[in-house]
């Protein structure tokens, strides 16, 4: 079953982990600073729509600046322009290190994710040792996972989320970021599961029974943990009914039985086997067995 895409638009989730940022104190307080100036001449200057740039100003009027389209006009890409100004004018100060995550932030919120890969990526390389490098790496993984596509389409971008998802949890396993990447991880292999499963039922209806056992050997053997993995086990118990591999049918419903005893499916490939004649057997030395002992369901 293909994922509603609201599963993969978690912005509240996004929102309270951004706002932990070490830049929050500093943006709240550059905000409100920022907004007593009023919005006249100064307002103008900022929203010029022209491509001027103002090289010659501070690096922390330029952050504000930005900080105030942002927050205040939720002129997302103006921010981001004057972020940029940041990092470009002053490369190497303080100011320059903070416009950068808030570049990508800003992006993120527009929806330009390739942006925000971009600069969150630059960021990481830049910046390895600083305290918020951990929040730019799960930018890119939510900025791919925000772009997982239905599972009738392809699905490279799931993979790109996952090693994404998995590089924040190898890099920062003790960041409040990587208990987020484990729970959206779950979702893309979920994901990848029901694109193999969309494709094995394909096979199973035109009757190419050795195309379909590949598709559920995968759900099986890689997506174990996904909510596929039963139907999987039961297709696979229908397709080796079907081209008369009885032994590998009955593990097949043995296993479903002995991990998911009060599935429906269970039901269904206790039928199918039953109905020929024979009962859910366990061959340990099926490939079926062997791929759930190695996982620990079996």
């Amino acid at each position: 079953m293909a994922l509603g895409r609201s599963a993969f638009m978690d912005r509240a989730s996004l929102g309270r982990l951004g706002r932990k940022l070490r830049l929050a104190t500093c943006l709240a307080l550059a905000a409100v600073t920022v907004a007593a100036c009023g919005t006249g001449p100064l307002l103008d200057k900022f929203t010029a729509k022209d491509e001027e740039t103002f090289s010659d100003e501070p690096a922390d009027k330029l952050y504000n600046e930005g900080l105030f389209l942002m927050n205040k006009q939720s002129d997302l890409k103006a921010a981001t322009k004057k972020f940029d100004e940041v990092d470009r004018e002053h490369p190497y100060s303080e100011w320059a290190r903070k416009s950068l995550l808030m570049s990508a932030y800003a992006s993120y919120q527009a929806g330009d994710y390739d942006t925000c890969i971009g600069s969150a990526s630059r960021y990481v390389t830049l910046h390895p040792g600083s305290p918020d490098a951990a929040y730019a790496q799960y930018l890119i993984a939510v900025s791919n996972y925000d772009q997982i596509a239905d599972v009738s389409r392809d699905q490279a971008r799931t993979e790109k989320a996952m090693r994404s998802l998995e590089e924040v949890i190898r890099k920062y396993p003790t960041s409040e970021y990587a208990g987020e990447a484990k729970k959206k991880l779950q979702g893309a292999r979920d994901q990848l599961a029901g694109k193999e499963m969309a494709v094995g039922r394909y096979y199973m209806e035109r009757r190419d029974y050795t195309g379909a056992i590949n598709r559920f050997k995968t759900v099986v053997t890689r997506f174990q943990t996904t909510r596929h993995v039963e139907e999987a086990l039961a297709r696979l118990t229908e397709a080796y009914m079907a081209i008369g591999i009885i032994a590998e049918a009955q593990t097949a419903a043995a296993v479903l039985g002995h991990n998911f005893p009060d599935s429906h499916w269970y039901k269904d490939a206790y039928g199918l086997v039953t109905s020929g004649g024979s009962q859910p057997s366990e061959n340990k030395s099926s490939w079926i067995s062997k791929a759930f002992r190695k996982v620990g369901l079996g």
